[in-house]
């Protein structure tokens, strides 16, 4: 109870020893009370695996034998490992920065687009997929095979564009054809042509399906005075039956094939086969060797092989940007409504360009969202794991390798070591921390201005 003062004011006695509150008013033992819980959940999944995982880390394979420091030598001299811890620096140095640059770039370019929220949406969308499903599109998406692939159908038609491809890949002569190789992969006739005899050029090898779709039934090439004419075709009749070198009503022309004549090595002239296979050449041909050129016969451009050891990794992180790109906007898009509008203007209205603007005013205003949204993904690229082990076939997961993945391997892997893996997993945690002590410096500088 609180006794009066001289002055009249009211003075609370002092509490007993035993009966002190805390800030917040509530008793110690019942604030500890409510805390325990939480405390043994934190000590038993979080403190006791930590551990237990440095613990085991200096142990052999059986965990029987003291190891000592071998299994961290282990990890900087197996090949295999190295491979990882490299892989590991590429991706904390490059997909972070990539995706914090283009959700940079999405936010600022939002802002001045009508759709601007859709847009947003879209960008984000990815976010809702899980890694696992994510792998799974993107080892469809990276698919060698041009009609189930969609990264090597888009390469493929842009490279059609702009580079002719053969028109009859496998295509080659019977040895009873009047045809032989000439060398990088072309064929030429055994003996010169001449005018007023028309040439015949038959060729196998063409499967029905890669035979242009307006070809017609082959024809013996009419006879023109002082001109050299010929017929290419397919000399083989679906069915069976027909003659070898012999036109037959069943078989169709080569629509498409290249003719040249060579004489003295020179090309003289050049002809492409009609629809029924004809060809004509002029005067000049007579008494030329006919040269059906390589570029005939090479094989179709088939794209890029994205999951190959060497862009197998880059391949990885580009997913990993698709996901991850939508998230970085958000925050920073976030970050950038915040920002004072009067400073913006006032450097337009000096004179500013918008890049001047964006470089030297919104960029340095964004710097702390920009730094929460680096450290963030840095932290969350080191445990990469389900993309690669999904992404990247067999074959190559050595390539594409990372510690998470590495630390599953020698974990639970076919030729498991739980040293090593221990070991890997407590590198993890050491990369981890440098990270984590700078994000929460920062914070507290935030907090403290």
């Amino acid at each position: 109870m609180a006794e009066p003062t001289a002055g009249g004011a009211a003075v609370t006695p002092p509490s007993p020893p035993g009966s002190r509150k805390s800030v917040t008013g509530t008793r110690g033992l019942v604030a500890a009370g409510f805390l325990l819980p939480a405390l043994v959940l934190l000590g038993a999944l979080v403190v006791y695996p930590i551990g237990y995982s440095v613990y085991r880390s200096f142990f052999d394979r059986a965990g029987s034998g003291f190891a000592g420091l071998g299994n961290y030598v282990e990890i900087f001299t197996d090949d295999t490992i190295l491979t990882a811890v490299r892989n590991n620096a590429v991706w904390v140095v490059v997909a972070p920065t990539v995706a914090t640059a283009l959700g940079l770039i999405f936010a600022v370019l939002t802002e001045r687009v009508r759709w601007g929220t859709a847009f947003k949406l879209l960008v984000f969308m990815p976010m809702a997929i899980s890694m696992l499903a994510a792998g799974i599109i993107f080892r469809l998406v990276y698919e060698q095979d041009p009609d189930r692939g969609v990264a090597n159908a888009v390469w493929v038609g842009v490279h059609d564009t702009f580079a002719e491809s053969a028109s009859y890949p496998r295509a080659r002569p019977l040895p009873v054809h009047p045809l032989k190789a000439a060398g990088d992969g072309a064929f030429v006739t055994e003996e010169p042509v001449r005018a007023g005899i028309p040439a015949r050029l038959p060729l196998i090898g063409v499967a029905a399906p890669d035979m242009p779709e307006d070809a017609e039934p082959a024809k013996a090439a009419a006879v023109r005075g002082g001109e050299v004419t010929g017929t290419a075709w397919l000399d083989f009749t679906r069915g069976g039956g027909g003659t070898s070198n012999s036109i037959d009503a069943k078989e169709l022309g080569l629509k498409g094939l290249k003719v040249e004549a060579v004489k003295d090595g020179r090309v003289v002239a050049t002809a492409t086969a009609a629809a029924d296979g004809t060809f004509t050449l002029p005067a000049e041909a007579d008494g030329a060797l006919l040269r059906l050129p390589g570029s005939n016969f090479r094989e179709q451009y088939n794209g890029v092989d994205w999951l190959g050891p060497s862009l197998v990794t880059p391949a990885i992180i580009g997913s990993y940007v698709w996901m991850w790109a939508g998230f970085a906007m958000v925050l920073i898009a976030a970050g950038l409504a915040s920002l004072p509008r009067e400073l913006l203007e006032a450097a337009r209205v000096d004179g500013a360009s918008e890049w001047q603007v964006f470089r030297r005013v919104t960029v340095p205003l964004l710097a702390p969202v920009l730094a929460v949204v680096l450290v963030t993904l840095m932290i969350n690229v080191l445990k990469i794991f389900d993309l690669v082990f999904i992404i990247a076939p067999g074959s190559v997961q050595d390539d594409a390798n990372v510690l998470a993945l590495q630390l599953y391997r020698s974990s639970f892997g076919t030729d498991a070591h739980l040293g090593v893996g221990s070991a890997i997993s407590v590198l993890l945690l050491l990369l981890v921390i440098p990270v984590m002590f700078f994000n929460i410096r920062r914070i507290r500088k935030e907090t403290r201005r």
